[in-house]
């Protein structure tokens, strides 16, 4: 696990006479993303050497918006075949698509605003970087990679959400209305050309040198999604697929990087910075200098807490109760479970007493007292229907299927963060991984699938497949060409990616969203309707674009 000290500092704002740049940050000796306090600059500070980099680094910190966050989560988990809403929270419209998601939603407004600063950020580093003396060029060429790079992933971002918005490629240095909407072809072209000018200059080893930077395998991931992303809108052609293929076996060949052995270790606590992960986004428990953190942890937690034996902790986790896994999560993507350890490696089974004592059983029906000491188990979720005479012979309480409520559901484990100093703090420390080299085989394969190279997928597919099996069940594992279907794939993805803010980009990259919806999700299924492949424009963004709606008009049914 990284040193805190050494971790990603938030410290103040890096402001320029004409626009917020963000977050200043100065890279430490360490080698690890680290922000200094500046204040009182002038409007030339970007064109110094140490302007640029902080510049750069206040570009970075906007990727703390949409990753770990709960709009980030909301955007990307609610509202999909794989997860429904949990018991509490004020956002659950997002997954019922209901009228209450509309134009004045707060998070689709967040996301705007901090993605777009984060977009002038860069538009300034780029054009000023010309004029920084005192540096070798190969940093400026490497800072100016860097911020293509950023700016290349936020209008992805943004063209997935909201369709045509405002390419901006220029700094703004004084306020503006004069906006418009961008066709989509002219966003996906500007997204390539800025990831590929970047690649050429960006660090090409396995990790930067200064932790967290962008490298070389980190764009060449993201170009071969955008890729794939966009062979499926009118600004496409299955040529896009045949573009993602070499980029993303780049990736998986060339850099060092290889799947952990057990699939349980991508995510185990302490090990964020592993030889799987490609890209991630910083975070650090230092509370002065963590903004929100990466509140992750938080959602995916069913109500331990006030059961029978137990008490919020850190380790467990405080649950706000936010996502439920499906129905079709639980019985589809992971109905195997002989062979695929997926399943048991990624949901939560067990929860041992920290509250010692005697007491009523809360759901177990098959018992009506239960005594406990310190770290007995209380809870066993075993993810299927125990016939009730075993049960009865637990002494414990076993929450079966039967029994899941929006209270009462297996928890991920994913994202758990017990390095935070105390059971009720929201804003967690881990490092959020943005990029790993599983999802790469999988973009490989669907790149594949594609262009009708199924043996080939197939065989991309199992290397995924062989890593997530149980000891000795490698073969069982492996699927051959006549399995390798487009439905497959969609459910490998969500059996590797679960709770990794990519299954609503998915569907709606598929374009088979709206009848996922309707078929697994069924708090959402009842409002869902095809408008809301896009999300609402901000209606402050409308408001104050010369000319209003008629000039920058919301998306349809909003």
């Amino acid at each position: 696990m990284k040193n805190i000290s050494n971790t990603l500092k938030i410290k103040s704002y890096l402001k320029s006479t004409a626009i917020i740049l963000g977050l200043g940050m100065a890279v430490s000796c360490s080698g690890f993303l680290e922000e200094d306090v500046i204040s009182q600059i002038g409007n030339e500070y970007l064109s110094t050497p140490k302007g640029l980099n902080d510049g750069v680094n206040a570009a970075y910190s906007t990727f703390r918006n949409w990753y770990g966050t709960e709009r980030g989560h909301n955007f990307t988990i609610f509202g999909t075949d794989t997860y429904t809403n949990g018991a509490d929270g004020s956002w659950k419209f997002m997954n019922t698509y209901t009228n209450q998601f509309d134009s004045r939603n707060g998070h689709a407004r967040e996301v705007w605003d901090e993605l777009y600063r984060g977009i002038n950020t860069c538009n300034a580093v780029i054009e000023r970087a010309v004029s920084v003396t005192g540096v070798s060029q190969d940093i400026v060429n490497q800072r100016i990679a860097e911020a293509k790079f950023i700016r290349a992933h936020h209008y992805f971002i943004l063209v997935q959400l909201f369709g045509p918005v405002d390419l901006q490629l220029s700094e703004t240095k004084v306020p503006t209305k004069e906006v418009s909407r961008a066709p989509i072809s002219e966003i996906y072209a500007s997204i390539i050309q800025d990831l590929q000018e970047a690649i050429p200059n960006l660090e090409a080893a396995k990790r930067s040198s200064n932790y967290g930077r962008a490298t070389r395998a980190a764009a060449e991931h993201l170009l071969g999604r955008v890729y794939i992303t966009r062979a499926t809108t009118d600004a496409g052609s299955t040529a896009d697929y045949a573009a993602a293929e070499p980029l993303l076996k780049n990736v998986i060949d060339n850099y060092g990087f290889t799947l952990l052995p057990d699939f349980a270790d991508v995510y185990k606590f302490g090990n964020e910075m592993n030889d799987e992960v490609i890209w991630s986004v910083q975070y650090t428990y230092d509370p002065l200098t963590n903004a929100g953190g990466n509140n992750s942890h938080l959602y995916f937690l069913m109500e331990y807490d006030i059961q029978p034996g137990m008490q919020r902790d850190t380790e467990n986790g405080r649950p706000w109760k936010r996502y439920r896994p499906t129905d079709y999560t639980l019985n589809v993507i992971f109905g195997d479970r002989i062979n695929d350890s997926r399943y048991d490696k990624s949901f939560k089974h067990v929860y041992l007493s920290n509250r010692p004592g005697t007491y009523n059983s809360t759901f177990d029906p098959t018992k009506s007292t239960l005594t406990f000491a310190s770290g007995d188990t209380t809870i066993y979720v075993p993810g299927y229907e125990m016939p009730l005479d075993e049960q009865a012979s637990k002494p414990y309480q076993v929450l079966t299927p039967s029994r899941y409520t929006e209270k009462l559901f297996p928890t991920l484990n994913k994202h758990l963060d017990p390095g935070r100093s105390d059971r009720t703090q929201p804003a967690g420390g881990r490092d959020y991984i943005v990029m790993r080299l599983a999802d790469t085989y999988l973009l490989l394969a669907e790149a594949q699938l594609m262009q009708g190279k199924v043996s080939e997928a197939a065989e991309t597919i199992n290397v995924v497949r062989r890593r997530a099996a149980f000891p000795g069940k490698e073969a069982e594992m492996e699927i051959n060409s006549a399995e390798m279907t487009f439905e497959f794939l969609t459910e490998e993805r969500a059996r590797e990616l679960i709770g990794e803010q990519t299954r609503w980009l998915d569907l709606k990259r598929w374009g088979i969203l709206v009848e996922r919806v309707k078929a697994y999700n069924p708090q959402g299924a009842p409002n869902i309707q095809d408008y809301h492949v896009l999300r609402p424009i901000p209606q402050n963004q409308i408001d104050r674009a010369e000319g209003g709606a008629s000039s920058f008009p919301q998306n349809p049914g909003y």
